[in-house]
């Protein structure tokens, strides 16, 4: 989850089938299922990712997928992006909601309107809205990410977490999941956990103010790509880097140079490949009258700089497009 530029009336970004920003797209397969996928944000590596999955299958399936994002992680935006793909009535639409309890009234405008729903990544606190949800086990990779910063601190001093802002069901559960791991381990003391919005500028803030607080600061914990971005420039200006050990959700191309390069100490990677394909093979079961699977989880991996370069691991690196 990230933030980029505002297009001008800050309405919905399609994707193109190269995955970048631009007019209506649709991908391949011309069955007469019609599926649409809206991500939480465009251009944003994890959900071109996703989207490459799903059309995949969508492809394989012979059902045709369009997707559309909002410019912003930001519920007025991807309200307006619901309300527009609700009126185009899609048999079915596979959706990463920004807020869990906002965006459930938008949401309901789609199921109103006749399209079967599943969600993809985050969902609605409701769960009598959605035919299945498939997402990572966030709380999993929460207690992954204190379990990998604790082993880079070796097992003593404060850390701090960061998150966009509460009410975001992934990273709301990234958050439990690392306090609930770090609470046993009695050498590391939870310094601080903040949350600075979608906003780079005002994580790299936060994360000043806490090692001016701190100077003795060991670990930063950031659950999603922005609230990384900003704590890695932080620890560049505070001329922390490597001495501060950084774990980031995700791994997107930029994420995984960082480690390489020694900037972050982890990432916590996710399977939007087969989050966007396992959403697809969802949605046409739902309309086929098929078994639909109501909670699906995908795995995640702790990547290091160890074993960054390993098969194994590839299959976790986000693309930037398909």
């Amino acid at each position: 989850m990230n933030r980029y530029v505002v297009v001008a009336a800050a309405l919905s970004l399609a994707l193109t089938g190269g995955c970048g920003s631009g007019g209506s797209s649709s991908s391949s397969g011309g069955g007469s299922k019609k599926l649409t996928l809206i991500q939480g944000i465009a251009n944003e590596p994890f959900y071109i990712s996703m989207y490459c999955g799903a059309k995949a299958e969508a492809a394989r399936l012979g059902a045709h997928l369009s997707v559309q994002a909002p410019a912003q992680w930001d519920v007025a935006q991807q309200t307006q992006v619901v309300t527009s793909v609700a009126a185009s009535r899609p048999d079915a639409v596979l959706i990463a909601p920004v807020d869990k309890d906002a965006m459930a009234g938008p949401v309901r405008q789609l199921t109103g309107n006749g399209s079967k729903v599943v969600f993809v990544d985050t969902e609605l606190a409701d769960q009598s809205v959605g035919l299945s949800r498939v997402s990572s086990d966030n709380r999993l990779g929460g207690r992954l990410a204190a379990q990998t910063l604790a082993k880079q601190i070796g097992d003593r001093g404060k850390v701090m977490v960061l998150a966009p802002t509460r009410g975001i069901a992934t990273t709301d559960d990234r958050v439990a999941g690392f306090k609930e791991e770090i609470a046993k381990h009695p050498g590391i003391a939870l310094a601080s956990e903040q949350y600075p919005g979608d906003d780079a500028g005002k994580a790299t803030e936060l994360v000043n103010g806490e090692l001016s607080k701190n100077p003795d600061l060991a670990g930063v914990f950031a659950s999603n790509l922005v609230t990384g971005e900003g704590s890695a420039a932080s620890l560049k200006q505070a001329n922390k880097v490597g001495k501060v050990k950084l774990i980031e959700f995700d791994a997107s191309p930029k994420q995984v140079e960082d480690l390489r390069a020694g900037t972050i100490q982890g990432l916590i990677s996710q399977e939007p490949l087969e989050i966007g394909r396992q959403g697809v093979d969802q949605a046409v079961n739902a309309l086929e009258g098929k078994t639909v699977t109501k909670h699906i989880q995908t795995r995640l991996v702790a990547v290091t700089k160890d074993n960054v370069d390993s098969p194994d691991i590839a299959k976790y690196l986000y693309k930037q497009t398909c």
